[in-house]
């Protein structure tokens, strides 16, 4: 798979139910899946992490099932951003970067994604940034961070500076409760490092309500689609390195809006 110059696309996670014969040649061993995706993408976000750290057998079969230069991207185990919510997780956290450096030059941004936390967790964003700020400053040098919030309200020149005070990234999601991009970027620079990380995730719940088998594009995303489109333009202008991942609660089938994304940003940028 060529890349894009200066943008890396790929999906969230490498499997899902309805991707056999929609995405996978008919026939195809689950165990050749990830070799044949890295011929159509350069770079994927492992999902399964983030439900627990995987075996050390298991992450040095990715790096031998991928060609030189693919990059994986990775969710934090939620036993740390969830569970612990970055309190006493030292042993799970070195035990997942363990992990992970079996990718060697391979690995990419690991992503730190939190959930909605209600106001007896956190009371507000300065009490979410105690935590978060002297975890950030702990993380050993030679990673690659990114953290992804899903209350609007903490949107604020605060948090944005303390990402950039220690050169982590901030995740750009499309969500419905989140702000379009258009209007993010409005507000501020959201870009904090030398990485912007997209992540197309759609409406989990409202799609659900219409398929469970991720086979085909059901949501015509090609508005937002087009939207992003501008504004990574600028981005990628400023040279910034993009990566963008789109799972399949965005439109139906993450490959599907992988290619339709790939076709507009080609279309604009000759």
């Amino acid at each position: 798979m060529i890349p894009e110059s200066g943008i890396r696309l790929g999906t969230s996670a490498f499997t899902a139910a309805g991707w056999e014969e929609a995405f996978y040649p008919a026939g195809m061993k689950p165990a050749d899946y990830l070799s044949y995706y890295a011929t159509r993408f350069d770079t994927v976000e492992l999902d399964n992490t983030f439900y627990r750290t995987p075996a050390i057998s298991t992450v040095k079969g990715w790096y031998a099932k991928t060609p030189p230069g693919f990059l994986f991207a990775a969710k934090v185990p939620q036993v740390i951003t969830h569970e612990k919510a970055l309190a006493d997780c030292d042993e799970d956290f070195r035990d997942f970067l363990k992990a992970m450096d079996c990718l060697g030059e391979k690995l990419g941004p690991l992503l730190l994604q939190f959930g909605y936390f209600n106001k007896k967790a956190f009371p507000g964003v300065n009490e979410f940034l105690a935590r978060l700020a002297p975890f950030l400053k702990r993380i050993p040098a030679g990673y690659r961070f990114v953290v992804e919030i899903r209350n609007k309200n903490w949107l604020v020149p605060a948090f944005i500076d303390a990402l950039r005070e220690h050169h982590v990234g901030l995740a750009l999601v499309d969500q419905a409760w989140m702000p379009r991009p258009k209007e993010l970027f409005e507000r501020f620079d959201p870009i904090t490092t030398d990485l912007a990380y997209v992540r197309w995730l759609g409406d989990r719940k409202g799609i659900e309500q219409k398929t469970k088998t991720w086979n085909k594009i059901i949501v015509d995303r090609t508005a937002e689609l087009d939207d992003w489109v501008e504004v990574l333009k600028k981005v990628h202008e400023r040279k910034i390195q993009i990566l963008a991942f789109a799972n399949n609660h965005y439109a139906g089938f993450g490959p599907g809006t992988i290619e339709e994304f790939r076709a507009l940003w080609r279309r604009a940028n000759g």
